[in-house]
């Protein structure tokens, strides 16, 4: 009789518990707070469920690594094709099974195991001088990039930045590693200056007459043109979408997962499912300039200014699988040094 006391009391204790556990989902997320939290209130207020975010610049997959079994993460969020592959090859995260998510994110920009999910698409434009050059025309293609009409006019980023080793994977899934590695050297040979900074100091050096040409990501030119400080950057290129009368313009992602173990993993799909429609997708192109990743969302009004484009649609899983022979080519042409 005891015992079954005992048991009631701890049943009845357990109850409250497990219904505020069912209340709740747990993200960890590379993505900043101003860009997630919004979303996150919405659909608080439209489920009731909490939404509690551990925010962190690196790390995420160790954490996840380290917790194991005993994770409070029920969703990670990041950003780059390769890191979200990377949870799915260190076995950090589970596959999703939900026609909502099916039928809003289009099938190149998701994973064929469904263990990971597209939310935004960023192209990798070419920023162009606006006095020096001119838009470039709609034939040009990033294996311009390496002729040598270019020599000493190109700016970028470091190569091992995941943005631009994205860029090379693609490139390599295109047109194989030898040809790769070919185009490499010529842009190499083509840079202004050693690589350095980050996407906007490109743009910056374009606007200071440092080079002709930039490599960077679409939405932060949306992202100069509203501060005040970078607005005469952006003022002084325009931007290029490669790859228009070829395979299109390069395209990566932020995008999501359900973590191995979430222990919240019901409300973890309905988040997940949240995130891909049509009021997440608006807001979340809206506060960061990027594309929506489900068609016939609407654009921000900067980013559709930026007219139509054709997106490489070469499926993100398979330009992963190049990852690491980017990052051998990169050092085998010593491209940062």
């Amino acid at each position: 009789m005891k015992k079954l006391l005992a048991s009631a009391i701890l049943f009845g204790l357990a109850a409250p518990q497990a219904a505020i556990a069912a209340e709740e989902v747990n993200v960890y997320s590379y993505r900043q707070p101003f860009l997630v939290e919004p979303m996150f209130n919405e659909f608080t207020q439209e489920t009731g469920i909490k939404v509690n975010v551990k925010f962190a610049k690196k790390g995420l997959s160790e954490k996840l690594k380290q917790e194991g079994e005993y994770s409070p993460a029920d969703v990670v969020l990041t950003t780059d094709i390769s890191r979200l592959v990377e949870l799915a090859d260190m076995k950090l995260v589970q596959p999703v099974d939900s026609k909502v998510i099916e039928s809003n994110v289009p099938s190149q920009y998701r994973d064929s195991e469904d263990e990971w999910f597209a939310l935004t698409l960023r192209s990798r434009n070419v920023y162009s001088s606006r006095d020096r050059v001119g838009h470039l025309p709609a034939e040009f293609d990033y294996t311009d990039l390496a002729k040598p009409e270019w020599k000493g006019k190109i700016c970028t980023r470091s190569g091992k930045h995941p943005y631009n080793i994205s860029l090379v994977s693609s490139m390599i899934a295109h047109y194989g590693e030898a040809e790769a590695k070919t185009w490499l050297e010529g842009v190499k040979a083509n840079l202004a200056r050693k690589p350095q900074g980050n996407d906007r100091d490109q743009v910056k050096a374009v606007k200071e007459g440092l080079c002709d040409l930039a490599i960077g990501n679409s939405y932060y030119l949306g992202k100069m043109v509203n501060d005040e400080k970078q607005k005469a950057w952006a003022e002084a290129v325009y931007i290029d979408f490669p790859g228009q009368k070829g395979n299109g313009t390069h395209v990566n992602v932020s995008g999501m997962a359900m973590a191995k173990y979430a222990p919240n993993k019901d409300n973890a799909q309905k988040l997940m499912e949240y995130l891909t429609g049509d009021k997440a997708q608006q807001m979340y192109a809206e506060v960061n300039y990027e594309y929506p990743v489900k068609e016939g969302v609407k654009r921000s009004e900067l980013v559709a200014s930026w007219g139509d484009f054709k997106a490489d649609d070469l499926p993100l899983e398979k330009v992963a699988e190049y990852h690491s022979a980017a990052i051998k080519l990169l050092d085998e042409v010593k491209f940062d040094l």
